[in-house]
């Protein structure tokens, strides 16, 4: 199988090599990273080294990411971009919707995001979930309606908040086991996509991607438990399309496969 090619770009020398080591321990030889110290550096290790995916820190000196990630767009329609950034500013989101971003992660994230979101971007790159319209931010919606991203008191604990959080979660239980993308589900529920970026890590205090995986997994242990459901069925049924991509995903989460766990459950029986 062909290596997935990937740009790692932050000013932090001890950030990047963190992030690289994290990707390389649990992808190993399915990703090959270029990295870089700033944007500039990044376009050239992306275009140079025929990368497909890019992992860009936001505030780098030269050229920050998300100009790199402009130029990044422009040499590859089709390629998969992932932000870092400590700050969670609005101006910063909304540029990211419109480079129709994968994804927008807050420092410091946590390493289960950060594996999530790559698979996403590696199982694209792979061909298995069309990328055209389908990122998570992408930015077809964005002149339409951004309004509402600073409409009204959005602090976690309001009760504005609580009532999305409650439509966003009956929402997902009803369409988990689609092929629903962050875009999907804001313009289904009527808001635009920069607002339910923010709003949806509000909530659940995680990201889009994340919360989704853990919410297939967690339904699939559901069906493991019974044994009228096929163990090599059970990935189809709660949104995975591929069940060698489900299996290592369910590993991730669980540290188990899901023929150990059906196994782990009946012992215990």
């Amino acid at each position: 199988m062909e290596k997935c090619r990937i740009v790692v770009a932050d000013d932090e020398p001890i950030e990047r090599r963190v992030l690289c080591k994290t990707i390389q321990s649990y992808f190993e030889d399915e990703v090959e990273i270029f990295q870089a110290a700033n944007g500039i550096e990044a376009v050239s290790a992306f275009t140079g080294g025929h990368c497909q995916v890019a992992l860009l820190d936001i505030t780098m000196p030269g050229m920050n990411g998300l100009d790199a990630a402009e130029a990044i767009r422009r040499a590859d329609p089709d390629c998969s971009i992932i932000f870092l950034t400590a700050y969670d500013e609005f101006e910063f989101a909304q540029r990211a919707i419109r480079v129709q971003a994968l994804d927008y992660l807050l420092k410091p994230g946590t390493k289960e995001e950060l594996i999530a979101v790559l698979e996403e971007a590696i199982l694209r790159v792979r061909g298995e979930k069309k990328v055209a319209g389908n990122a998570v931010c992408a930015g077809k919606r964005f002149e339409a309606a951004t309004a509402d991203a600073d409409a009204g008191d959005a602090r976690p604990d309001s009760f504005k908040t609580q009532i999305i959080k409650k439509q966003i979660y009956e929402f997902l239980e009803r369409h988990y086991m689609e092929d629903v993308s962050l875009q999907d589900a804001a313009s289904r529920l009527n808001y635009s996509d920069p607002y339910f970026c923010k709003i949806f890590k509000q909530c659940f205090d995680k990201n889009f991607i994340t919360y989704l995986t853990e919410l297939r997994v967690e339904k699939a242990k559901e069906l493991l438990a019974d044994v009228a459901v096929n163990v090599r069925d059970v990935g189809q049924r709660v949104g995975f399309r591929d069940s060698s991509y489900f299996a290592k995903v369910f590993r991730r989460i669980t540290g188990t496969s899901p023929s150990e766990y059906r196994e782990m459950l009946f012992r215990r029986q």
